[in-house]
């Protein structure tokens, strides 16, 4: 490598040495600012969506640069999220004609899977699920008067998942499952009675962990938790405006006084929360 003498510096005309000495400061400045502003200057860097390292993450309306992979929370939010398991749409159960729903209502996110059970039964083809959530979806939203069926997912004892009230499946869409604690919540129906001593097949408590290692991981929630809720109302098991410390898979009985999801199915959900914590990667 060639040495330059040091008497070259000398040579550079003080009015270069000035700017020279200030663009360093100016350069640093105008990061500052900009990170103050809520600018990310490495975002037009990032690929949009390819989930990386550099991709900036959102916190309270500012983006952060620091890096995915040395962020906290970014990283217990996406670490033991699972795969979205199969879900036909509700256009594939909906009868023709069938008047649209009002829009949906949304919560930040899901918190807690209730389990619930349809109490009907349990001796039926698989290929009739689709016929049995018509008769469901007509008993609450036309005999009951409510605006749309109160689950957001249903299962049938092959273990097929249907998406149930509209809104789409993988959003934190507010059912009407669990009196006082639909906010943050989602609920499944197994398409069955499963009393004590009912059997509980095999494919549909797998369609059910599978189902929860998904939603709840969506928000980093681990199955085998719990979930904190504001009951909303008096007639759950906790007075409104109650901090509720629920399973984050719960039975329909943990929140309601109510024999729901059955003493069969409820037996299995430590199994379940198992099943889906494995799922998530835990």
């Amino acid at each position: 490598m060639r040495a330059f003498p040091a008497s070259a510096a000398h040579r550079v005309p003080g009015a270069v040495r000035v700017v020279l000495c200030w663009i360093p400061g100016t350069a640093a400045l105008g990061l500052l600012l900009a990170c103050a502003a809520g600018i990310d200057p490495a975002a037009s860097a990032a690929s949009a969506g390819d989930g990386g390292a550099s991709t900036p993450t959102v916190v309270s309306g500012y983006r952060s640069v620091m890096p995915a992979a040395a962020n906290p929370a970014r990283r217990a939010a996406t670490e033991f999220r699972a795969t979205r398991p199969r879900i036909v749409p509700r256009e594939a159960w909906l009868a023709p004609g069938t008047p649209e729903p009002p829009p949906a209502r949304y919560a930040d996110r899901v918190e807690a899977l209730f389990v619930h059970h349809t109490d009907s039964p349990n001796r039926y083809a698989c290929a009739d699920a689709p016929r049995i959530i018509r008769s469901l979806y007509a008993g609450q939203a036309g005999g009951r008067k409510w605006d749309d069926i109160g689950y957001n997912f249903l299962v049938d004892r092959c273990g097929t998942l249907y998406e149930g009230r509209a809104g789409g499946a993988e959003r934190p869409v507010v059912g009407a499952h669990t009196q006082g604690f639909n906010q943050r919540s989602a609920g499944v129906a197994a398409i069955g009675t499963f009393t004590a001593g009912t059997p509980v097949p095999r494919a549909m408590a797998d369609a059910l962990a599978a189902l929860a290692a998904w939603k709840l991981g969506l928000a980093g929630i681990d199955p085998r938790g719990t979930a904190l809720l504001v009951s909303t109302h008096s007639m759950s098991r906790f007075p409104e405006g109650t901090d509720a410390v629920l399973p984050a898979v719960a039975g329909h009985t943990d929140g309601y006084p109510t024999h729901c999801p059955g003493a069969a199915l409820t037996a299995r959900l430590p199994a379940i929360r198992e099943a889906a914590a494995r799922l998530q990667g835990r």
